[in-house]
């Protein structure tokens, strides 16, 4: 496997660790107004993601460094051509992380009321852009000889990229109500969990229904055989959470996604940003990557970090793998 080659599957490994990390966060902070009665309900979501967010967050800047250091002419045709569709995307992720650190700091029912609906949005915004974002990568977009990209806005919502937003969210959702009844306890872990059940069954229907366009339209034979696995994985997840199997249905939920998305970069391989307009203006791994030397010394640099942030993740989740209960939350909090 040549360098560019491997770089392009590094940088889809970075944005599944993304999309399976940081969508349960977006799911979390989406449940809140299905899943918390009272502000001391509220306070356990948020506490179940409270100390990992932040740390899950940050896969997005590592795939984007990636990204740029591995692909510079991928990264300059994408954050120029979706520069509104990211913009807000950063905006809704500074939104949900100042509401996390905000919401508590008085007491007033308006002042959190005010910053949880910050959350919400803040998740769910992220949650359905990125649907977007990569179903159009997926599937093409008007590309100039420079590489540049020559649509508009508007351009991007058309109905196969809406569906793959909406497929997106409803995934994170799932997978975040999820996580709620495998991290909590009592009477908010029975909500999560028939919540769940409901919010499967949406996503499995959606889910499928993207997955299968994709493989009609651009799949290849290694894309649909993970699509279909995505799909069966899926299946999984919704029978385990029925049987209250939390922890399984959690852990097939996040092979869930991560099959999904390395189906969507099997598709577009070996391309990276195909042009619907002329073919011959696309961007592949070989003319939009960066020279020998470079990913030879950025090769080096992952070798010897990746496995210390995995490390470092994991023991992250191993320290806090308790459950989360209402007894936990302060007395003073519930006002």
């Amino acid at each position: 496997m040549d360098l560019p080659t491997l770089w392009f599957f590094i940088v889809g490994f970075l944005f599944v660790g993304y999309f399976v990390l940081d969508g349960f966060d977006f799911g979390v902070g989406m449940s809140l107004p299905f899943l918390g009665k009272d502000d001391t309900d509220r306070r356990v979501l948020i506490n179940t993601i409270g100390p990992v967010w932040d740390l899950n967050e940050t896969w997005v800047i590592v795939a984007g460094a990636a990204l740029f250091a591995a692909f510079p002419e991928w990264y300059a045709t994408l954050f120029s051509g979706f520069y509104l569709p990211l913009l807000l995307i950063l905006l809704a992720l500074i939104l949900r992380g100042v509401s996390f650190e905000y919401r508590h700091q008085r007491p007033e029912k308006v002042w959190k009321a005010r910053f949880d609906r910050m959350i919400v949005v803040g998740s769910a915004v992220p949650a359905f852009l990125w649907g977007v974002a990569f179903a159009n990568i997926v599937a093409g977009v008007p590309l100039d000889a420079n590489h540049d990209y020559i649509g508009t806005f508007f351009g991007l919502l058309n109905p196969y990229a809406l569906l793959g937003g909406l497929t997106t969210l409803l995934l994170f959702f799932t997978h975040g109500v999820v996580f709620v009844a495998l991290k909590t306890d009592g009477e908010i872990r029975g909500r999560a969990r028939r919540l769940a059940v409901r919010a499967g069954a949406l996503t499995i229907v959606v889910a499928a229904s993207f997955l299968v366009w994709t493989s009609v339209a651009f799949g290849t034979p290694a894309s649909i055989l993970l699509s279909a696995g995505a799909a069966v994985v899926l299946i999984g997840s919704f029978l385990a959470n029925l049987r209250g199997r939390e922890r399984l249905a959690f852990g097939l939920m996040a092979a869930t996604i991560g099959l999904a998305v390395l189906s969507l970069f099997l598709a577009l391989f070996p391309g990276v940003m195909p042009a619907s307009n002329d073919p011959a203006n696309s961007l592949t791994i070989v003319n939009a990557s960066s020279s020998q030397y470079t990913l030879e010394i950025m090769s080096w640099v992952a070798l010897i970090f990746l496995p210390l942030i995995l490390a470092y993740q994991g023991w992250t989740y191993w320290i806090f793998r308790k459950r989360v209960t209402r007894e936990q939350i302060p007395a003073e909090a519930a006002h």
